[in-house]
């Protein structure tokens, strides 16, 4: 059995055709998903799929790259679907400088609002980053200790390690898996196994050796088995302690 922790089946690449998908990847061992929000719009999607399917789960948040557009109307929409009962974090949330930085000054505020009401819910945060490494981390080890995940985690061995001193899981995606990606392998060999959780990020970076393709759940296992293989240890030992963390992280049943 294997949790992907971070899916976008809201996605319209995805979400016309998510019961075949969720079939897909149910039938490869992937029994439970959670559906990330980044949006208004994506993050009611979510939460219409968890309603509507028994082992799906959402999360509700502002993505740093929907930042420049929000309006406060929107942080006070997720606020209350954060009550939801198949709500389990807040997210997707974060920096990313990649696409603009410009309003770095706006994506912290807002980055810091979320982290606040992870504290205040006591619920988990999803936090992306992008060529944001130190203005996450700063931003971050204020509220220590923390609970979340560093979604699709790209940054270094040593960051990995200051993240999981404030108390933060690292979940690893598909690049894991890419031939050339030495961090993320890196990052596999060092994260411990009682902090270590693994997602697809679907419809986006599809593991090897569907590299470039269109991604959903069913791919999942080959990230778990590519961790496996770095950490010297087998398939169904990574499958068993990721699956109880993503349990223990969002209070699933």
């Amino acid at each position: 059995m294997l949790i992907d922790t971070h899916v976008h089946l809201n996605n319209d690449a995805l979400y016309e055709d998510a019961e075949h998908y969720i079939k897909k990847a149910n039938d490869q061992g992937v029994e439970r998903l959670i559906v990330i929000g980044y949006d208004p719009v994506m993050n009611q999607r979510a939460i219409d799929l968890a309603e509507k399917y028994a082992n799906v789960y959402a999360s509700v948040g502002m993505h740093p790259t929907y930042v420049k557009n929000h309006k406060e109307s929107d942080i006070k929409a997720f606020t209350e679907q954060l009550s939801h009962p198949k709500v389990r974090a807040i997210g997707e949330c974060g920096l990313d400088y990649h696409w603009d930085k410009d309003n770095a000054d706006e994506q912290i505020a807002i980055f810091k609002k979320q982290i606040e009401l992870s504290k205040k819910l006591d619920m988990p945060l999803s936090i992306h980053m992008r060529d944001a490494t130190e203005d996450t981390y700063e931003t971050l080890r204020p509220y220590a200790p923390l609970k979340g995940v560093m979604h699709c985690y790209s940054g270094s061995a040593q960051m990995a390690e200051k993240f999981m001193e404030l108390g933060l899981y690292v979940s690893l995606g598909g690049p894991v898996t890419f031939k050339n990606a030495k961090k993320p392998k890196e990052v596999a060999k060092i994260v411990p196994l009682d902090k270590l959780l693994v997602e697809t990020d679907a419809p986006f970076l599809a593991p090897h050796p569907y590299r470039g393709k269109q991604n959903d759940s069913s791919y999942l296992p080959l990230i778990a088995q590519a961790i496996a293989d770095l950490k010297e240890t087998d398939f169904e030992t990574i499958a068993l302690k990721t699956t109880n963390n993503a349990k223990t992280l969002f209070n699933l049943e």
